[in-house]
């Protein structure tokens, strides 16, 4: 349940973009925010979120991420100004960072044999996967019959449930030895994800190569730069940068980043399509979706069990084939583009994106001892919020900076072609690293890092000396 509302959360708010932008005057870059800010801030403290519920116990942060998801979700409901909407959306997203890593910790500890776990893991992706897929068309349902607002509601009364429970049915449980906390390394991984995004966000009206463009970049590469330097130091850093030496684990990394940017474009774009250029309502937009909604149904729980049958290369290959395919044939998007064109297209995307969300948190931890399992997958996790941040930014910004403002219609629908290319290419990255990281030289290099990470300490120690 808890899984199910957090992934919903992350799509559902899509459909509303128009209505919120109407109610409470908020310009393109006030409602990328409104996205944005839910997924930098789970992207951020997602790691530190699951070394949290190692210390203090699972089920005690599990119940304090509902506690704090649900009261955000009341705040969004209730917020008079778009300030105060995405100041609830970043409640929303702390208590959010608090259930995925603890949910990820108990299926990695509890599914002990490779294939169990790597059902265990289908489903759970599935769960997201669905979810995420689902909120448009409930949005629409929503925002069509009650009004923006509702969107926030459902997760009031299943937040609630779920908090129940929980505490009934879910045990306490903490690491036998917990991770440190890690500040500096906490400081220098949200300044790199909200410099980087504010200065993309922004750019299309601050100017792409003004000073504070500029300065946003320039921090971000600076705390890049500081992580790169500081955390090999720590004995338990926030990042263990020795994971992406597992050719599988940086695969999936950057197949999460551009698999989930293409969804986030996609829903953010097709949404300012439907609604602001061809005038449709949201229900009638979120109605449009539901093939997309139905193929994630049928094709993510598919994927789980092909991967724990087969691996995760042939979903990957399909899941890449089909993201591309479908943001191909938008690229001619225009206000007179057959309906039956745009079914074909979102039926596609949603093969492909019901294909890809297993296969990543399983290429992630594959090869990991089950110590490193749940840090890998909260890695890959964060991976997802991150890839959604940035598709949010590039895409929006980059179709936003051609139409210099304008709320043309057709104007914005030819400039949407840049967007639907670089979905295009996020679908062929997810196919050729599907490839790539799945062969027998990428699971050997898995292997062997495995065996450098469950090595003690002072081995590490001595043969670094």
């Amino acid at each position: 349940m808890s899984l199910f509302i957090v992934g919903l959360d992350n799509t559902i708010v899509n459909v509303a973009l128009p209505s919120i932008q109407r109610d409470l005057h908020a310009s393109v870059s006030g409602l990328q925010w409104t996205i944005d800010a839910y997924t930098l801030v789970l992207a951020g403290l997602l790691m530190l979120s699951g070394s949290t519920g190692d210390r203090i116990g699972r089920r005690r942060t599990f119940q304090s991420g509902l506690a704090l998801f649900t009261l955000g979700s009341l705040l969004c409901s209730l917020s008079p100004s778009l300030g105060w909407l995405i100041a609830a959306r970043m409640i929303q997203a702390v208590g959010g960072s608090m259930l995925n890593p603890v949910a990820m910790s108990i299926i990695t500890n509890t599914f002990t044999d490779p294939r169990e776990r790597a059902r265990a893991i289908g489903v759970w992706g599935g769960t997201v996967g669905v979810s995420m897929a689902l909120g448009p068309v409930l949005g629409g349902l929503l925002v069509g019959s009650v009004g923006w607002p509702s969107i926030f509601w459902i997760n009031i009364p299943v937040g609630i449930a779920a908090l129940v429970l929980a505490g009934r049915f879910v045990p306490e449980s903490k690491a036998a030895k917990a991770r440190r906390v890690d500040p500096v390394g906490q400081i220098l991984v949200i300044t790199l994800l909200a410099s980087i995004t504010y200065g993309i966000i922004e750019a299309p009206t601050a100017g792409w190569t003004s000073v504070q463009t500029i300065g946003c970049f320039a921090l971000g590469a600076a705390a890049l730069a500081g992580l790169l330097a500081y955390e090999p130091r720590r004995q338990e850093p926030l990042i263990d940068l020795r994971f992406f030496r597992s050719v599988p684990f940086s695969g999936a990394t950057v197949i999460a980043v551009c698999g989930f940017a293409a969804l986030a474009g996609f829903l953010f774009l097709n949404t300012l399509y439907l609604q602001n250029a061809l005038g449709y309502s949201a229900l009638k937009a979120g109605l449009f979706t539901l093939p997309m909604a139905a193929m994630t149904v049928v094709f993510a729980p598919l994927s789980g069990r092909i991967v724990g049958a087969r691996g995760p290369r042939i979903p990957l290959i399909v899941a890449g084939v089909a993201m591309s395919a479908s943001g191909l044939m938008l690229t001619g998007l225009s206000l007179t583009t057959p309906v039956a064109q745009l079914m074909a297209a979102y039926l596609l995307f949603g093969l492909g994106f019901g294909m890809v969300n297993a296969p990543i948190t399983n290429t992630a931890v594959s090869g990991m001892p089950r110590s490193q399992a749940g840090v890998a997958a909260a890695v890959a996790s964060t991976s997802r919020q991150v890839g959604q941040s940035l598709g949010v930014a590039v895409i929006v910004s980059v179709v936003t900076s051609s139409v210099h403002g304008s709320t043309n219609a057709a104007l914005f629908t030819h400039a949407s072609h840049v967007g639907w290319w670089i979905t295009v290419g996020c679908g062929l990255a997810v196919l050729v690293l599907g490839v790539l990281t799945t062969g027998a030289w990428a699971r050997g290099t898995a292997t062997r890092n495995a065996a450098r990470l469950d090595e003690p300490a002072e081995v590490r120690t001595e043969v670094t000396a």
